[in-house]
C-alpha cells in the first residue's frame, strides 16, 4: 500500500510544479520581444536625451556633467519667443477646435443620410497629411495669386501677405490647424454623446428643461471624461505638430511662427547643438506630462456615471 501511494503521488507533484513554472516561462517569453522593443525605442532614447541634456562639451571636445545647457536654454531669447508663440498657438488652436468639434458633434448627433454626409465632410481634413495640407494652403495663401486673395479682391479687400507678415503668419498657421483637427476631435465627442443615457435627457425634457439647459446641466458634465481625453490629445498636437511650419514659414518671418519643436529641430540639425536641443526636449516633455496629469485629474474628478 505504501508503494502504491508513492507511485500515485509523484506524478501529481510533477504536474503541479510544471503547471506553476511553464505559464510564467511562456508569459515571459512572449513579453520579451515587446519589452526589448519598448526599452530600445522608448526608454533608452529618453535616457539618452536626459544624458545629453546634462552633458556639457568644451571647445576641445572635453565633456563634463552640469546644468549649463539648461542655463543657456533659459537665457536664449529665441527659446522664450518659441515658448510664447507655442502658448498662443495652443490657445488659438485648442479652444476653437474643441468648441467647433463639440458644436458639430451635437448638431450631427442623429444618424441620417444628411448627417452622415456632413460628418464625412467635416472629418475629411483629418485624412489629409499635414504636409499635404500645408502645401495646399501655401497655394491658398499665395499673395495676389492665391485663392484667398482672389476672392477677397472681389469684395474690395486689398492683397495681403498672409505668411510673410509677422502679425498674420501665426494666425494663418492657427487657421490651418483648426481646419485640420476639428473633424478629428468631433469623432471623440460623437462617441461620448452616444454613451450618454437617453433616459436622463428624456427625464429632463419632461421636467421642462430646454435644449440649452439640457446641454449645460446634463450633456456637458457627462462629457467630462471625453473632454479631458480630447484636451490632452489637443495639447499634444499643439506641441508636436511642426510639419506645416517647416513647409510654409520655416519659423519666420522674424521668428513669428517659431515653436518649441521647431526650435529643437533648429538646435539639433542646423546649429548642431545637441545639448541645447536635449535640454529643450526635457523641459517641453516634462511640462507636457505635468499638464496632462493636471488636466485629467481636474476634469475627471467626481465624474462617474453608469450607462
Amino acid at each position: 500500500m505504501v508503494a502504491l501511494t508513492g507511485t500515485t503521488e509523484r506524478p501529481v507533484i510533477r504536474t503541479r510544479v510544471r503547471g506553476r513554472v511553464r505559464p510564467w516561462l511562456t508569459a515571459y517569453a512572449l513579453l520579451l520581444p515587446s519589452a526589448l522593443f519598448l526599452f530600445g525605442f522608448t526608454y533608452w532614447p529618453v535616457v539618452q536625451v536626459i544624458r545629453c541634456s546634462l552633458t556639457v562639451r568644451g571647445f576641445r571636445g572635453a565633456a563634463h556633467w552640469g546644468l549649463q545647457n539648461y542655463a543657456r536654454l533659459f537665457n536664449d531669447r529665441h527659446f522664450a519667443t518659441a515658448v510664447v508663440n507655442n502658448l498662443i498657438y495652443a490657445a488659438g488652436t485648442i479652444i476653437p477646435s474643441l468648441v467647433l468639434a463639440l458644436l458639430f458633434a451635437v448638431a450631427l448627433k442623429e444618424t441620417t443620410r444628411l448627417t452622415s454626409v456632413l460628418r464625412t465632410l467635416v472629418a475629411l481634413p483629418m485624412l489629409i497629411p499635414l504636409v499635404a495640407a500645408a502645401s495646399l494652403f501655401a497655394f491658398i495663401f499665395l499673395p495676389n495669386a492665391g485663392l484667398l486673395d482672389h476672392y477677397l479682391a472681389k469684395i474690395g479687400i486689398a492683397e495681403t501677405n498672409w505668411l510673410g507678415d509677422p502679425s498674420l503668419a501665426l494666425g494663418s498657421i492657427i487657421a490651418i490647424t483648426v481646419w485640420k483637427n476639428c473633424g478629428y476631435y468631433m469623432l471623440f465627442f460623437l462617441a461620448g454623446l452616444a454613451g450618454i443615457p437617453q433616459d436622463l435627457l428624456d427625464a429632463a425634457k419632461i421636467d421642462g428643461a430646454g435644449p440649452v439647459q439640457r446641454f449645460f446641466r446634463i450633456t456637458l458634465p457627462l462629457l467630462g471624461p471625453t473632454l479631458a481625453f480630447v484636451l490632452v490629445i489637443a495639447t499634444l498636437n499643439a506641441l508636436t505638430q511642426v510639419d506645416h511650419i517647416i513647409v510654409l514659414t520655416q519659423g519666420g518671418p522674424s521668428d513669428a511662427t517659431a515653436m518649441i519643436l521647431f526650435y529643437i529641430y533648429q538646435q539639433a540639425h542646423q546649429n548642431f547643438d545637441v545639448g541645447m536641443a536635449s535640454a529643450a526636449t526635457v523641459v517641453s516633455v516634462g511640462f507636457l506630462f505635468a499638464l496632462s496629469i493636471v488636466s485629467l485629474r481636474s476634469l475627471e474628478r467626481g465624474i462617474h456615471y453608469e450607462t
